[in-house]
């Protein structure tokens, strides 16, 4: 494909708002002095390698890549808690300045390889000086503690191309499982950490202010 800065331009433009307006809705609990689901927020236009390596291994035309590839701009949110995960579904699922094209959850229905993230496809209107157009975004929402899971899979996949050794694969389901059950531990307990961090913020705010 030519022109690869042209074709790419409103999805970092996608990216770039997207990111302005879902760091806004965690400075909004924070204004109110309450608990934000989302914890930050992150984001990415997927390198053309990636695009071109995908679109192979997928079998989509290049001509086809805007219907076809859905996360070509990517966001992801991170929370806390498992249980900040449905606050925030619940949250983009309110707005009006884009539309929920899929969700695909695999918290409750988690992959074999031991993934866990909520996913949800957006369509989101960017505004160029040739009008409007719309572009496929994948909103990835997961506790930290699934991406941390997740990043390191994400390497040994690309190292090993999806064929892991068995020990690898293993060693990877266990991992899996343990944060699965950091998860569990953290949500027991989330009061007295909520508590202790909102003491932690407002002791923080106290030394920061000038005599």
């Amino acid at each position: 494909m030519e022109h690869w800065d042209d074709f790419l331009a409103p999805y970092k433009q996608a990216v770039e708002e997207l990111k302005v307006k879902l760091k806004g809705m965690r400075k909004q609990f924070l204004r109110e002095d309450t608990h934000s689901p989302i914890e930050f927020v992150t984001g990415r236009v997927k390198p053309i390698v990636s695009i071109l390596d995908k679109a192979i291994q997928k079998e989509i035309p290049l001509d086809k890549l805007e219907t076809q590839m859905q996360d070509i701009a990517g966001l992801r949110m991170m929370c806390q808690f498992v249980d900040d995960i449905k606050k925030v579904v619940k949250l983009l699922r309110q707005r009006n300045d884009f539309e929920i094209v899929e969700e695909r959850d695999y918290i409750s229905h988690n992959k074999a390889s031991g993934y866990r993230s909520y996913h949800m496809v957006i369509r989101y209107p960017v505004q160029t000086i040739h009008g409007e157009k719309k572009i496929l975004v994948e909103i990835q929402i997961r506790t930290l503690a699934m991406n941390f899971w997740a990043t390191i899979e994400h390497s040994l996949n690309y190292k090993y191309k999806g064929d892991f050794p068995k020990d690898i694969q293993h060693r990877l389901k266990r991992a899996a499982e343990a944060a699965f059950l950091l998860d569990e531990e953290m949500s027991k307990i989330r009061i007295e950490i909520q508590e202790a961090q909102r003491l932690f913020s407002r002791k923080k705010e106290n030394q920061e202010q000038p005599d």
